[in-house]
């Protein structure tokens, strides 16, 4: 794993310092963008020190602020032939496009793959031939340092995920010394791990880069339910009781995983991108019951996703408890609108326990039938009730009908369940199954 260690350089500060050497080599701004136009780094060149106002189009501007460019900016640009071209393009302006300047393209290779962009503001007159010449070889210093960290990077995720994966004891033992290993001190310090699911894609390579994610370390795909993807993302904490930089993360691997979902939908099938809990509504008896009553109740997140996040850890001796809260407060939030679209594993009261409850536990078979679709207006009732703690006015008011309705509707549950109402443990037992079945 010692080739690994690389990735706690800090690849930030190489690539800004390669950027800063094509600007002040060429006395123009130069921007770093990898080939899906996420921001690397940019310099802010200007022969009298100060940044020239014009150098900020609204394209330009955007790219730095947000860190990324649009799918239609990205398509502009590639339509010159930038993702084939060995040397420099030069390109336009296009005011209607939002580019005030004409740009210079140095296509960032390695070994002949395109890894990222060189932008570069043109002007009258631009760089000579010799000046572009020697930014090009820059370029390739930058292409050796991208292959770099993907290797790095892709070795991260390989131990990340083992870690996740493994068996608790001397298998998990290994996988955590060697992600250890791997991330140095960036080891030792509050971490925690947020998982989003389900995820458009198995392959990591579709992800952001944990380095455009701020206190991102490393990520990994993992199986979620019978043939969905989830994402683990290892996440820096400045302490344990601080969780804005994962929460943080977590919003923005959901804008991500929005985007791409969206971009699908028009050529998947009505079942594409469904939560797992769509193909638990595939199986028979109360498996189907359920199902029916989550989608009845509004549980689950549709064709979305939703992102959860554990509690926080000094190092990674208990990351594998960790993943299990991020995954577990994600179910929840996908089960419960209330507690997304990021859940914390803190904040998730009873799921908490529910998520741990093995899958034959959601099904007692007294209170299956009130779970099949022709009962799920009875199943709602009986959850709004027991919301409110049995207080009939409250839950009349809550579903917008008589209390003599309430009364019926509810003498219909015990009827169909056999369950007394008045009994707490009665009670107990219907309020959990109704919440596990959400799951």
């Amino acid at each position: 794993m010692r080739e690994n260690a690389r990735v706690a350089a800090d690849f930030k500060g190489d690539y800004q310092e390669l950027v800063d050497e094509i600007s002040e080599l060429l006395g123009v701004p130069a921007t770093l963008e990898n080939r899906d136009f996420e921001l690397i780094a940019f310099g802010a060149y200007d022969s009298e020190g100060e940044l020239d106002p014009t150098a900020l189009d609204p394209v330009r501007t955007r790219s730095i602020l947000t860190r990324r460019s649009t799918a239609t900016v990205r398509a502009w640009f590639e339509g010159f032939g930038i993702t084939r071209a060995t040397g420099p393009v030069r390109i336009p302006p296009s005011p209607e496009a939002g580019v005030y300047r004409g740009r210079i393209c140095l296509p960032v290779r390695h070994r002949g793959v395109v890894l990222g962009y060189v932008w570069l503001l043109d002007g009258d007159p631009g760089p000579t031939d010799a000046q572009l010449a020697a930014a090009m070889e820059v370029a390739g210093r930058i292409g050796a340092l991208l292959a770099d960290e993907a290797e790095a990077g892709a070795g991260l995720s390989r131990e990340l995920r083992a870690v996740l994966t493994a068996e608790p004891g001397w298998q998990q033992d290994m996988a955590v010394a060697e992600l250890r290993t791997a991330l140095g001190p960036r080891a030792d310090g509050p971490l925690t791990l947020v998982c989003v699911a389900p995820w458009p894609s198995p392959d990591p390579d579709d992800a952001p880069a944990a380095r455009t994610i701020p206190h991102a370390t490393a990520l990994c795909t993992l199986p979620w339910g019978a043939s969905e993807q989830s994402l683990a993302l290892l996440v820096r904490l400045r302490a344990t009781e601080v969780t804005a930089p994962a929460l943080a993360a977590a919003g923005r691997l959901l804008k991500e995983a929005e985007a791409a979902r969206g971009g699908r939908r028009g050529g998947a099938g009505s079942g594409a991108g469904v939560p797992a809990l769509g193909n638990a509504a595939r199986g028979a008896g109360a498996r189907t019951a359920a199902a029916g009553f989550a989608g009845a109740v509004g549980g689950g997140g549709g064709a979305g996703c939703a992102a959860g996040v554990g509690d926080a850890r000094i190092g990674l001796a208990e990351l594998g408890a960790v993943w299990q809260e991020a995954a577990a407060a994600t179910r929840a939030a996908l089960a419960e609108p209330r507690f997304g679209p990021v859940a914390e594993w803190a904040r998730i009261g009873p799921y908490r326990l529910l998520t741990a409850l093995p899958p034959r536990a959601a099904h007692d078979p007294v209170v299956g039938p009130l779970l099949s679709p022709a009962h799920r207006e009875l199943a709602r009732t009986a959850e709004v009730y027991l919301d409110c703690a049995g207080q009939a006015a409250r839950t009349a008011a809550e579903l917008g009908i008589h209390r003599q309705t309430l009364y019926y509707r509810l003498s219909r549950v015990e009827q169909l369940t056999g369950l007394d109402l008045d009994d707490g443990e009665d009670r107990l037992l219907l309020h959990m199954a109704l919440k596990r079945a959400r799951l």
